[in-house]
């Protein structure tokens, strides 16, 4: 099946990418494709354990199963500027 991963944020710096289309075998689960692409780009598994995940624009749980034609987003923790006083 095919998949369209989508990094954000520092994912995005660290990978060098915005997306990637991906072949991925059936019954794979959100989480299980992270760890799939951590192979690919270790330094990603630095964010593994506190990702969001979003499927076809709505977040997910990690056993998410992604089917044909997903779009998958990872998501990092992002943080706020400050505000000015």
């Amino acid at each position: 099946m095919k998949v369209r991963v989508k990094f954000f944020a520092t994912l995005h710096d660290m990978t060098g990418r915005r997306e990637l289309n991906l072949e991925a075998r059936e019954g794979l689960t959100v989480s299980e494709l992270y760890r799939d692409l951590c192979a690919r780009f270790p330094r990603l598994a630095d964010y593994s354990s506190i990702l969001m995940y979003s499927v076809n624009a709505e977040y997910v749980p990690a056993d998410y199963p992604l089917g044909d034609g997903d779009e998958v987003a990872f998501i990092p923790p992002v943080s706020g500027g400050a505000h000015a006083h």
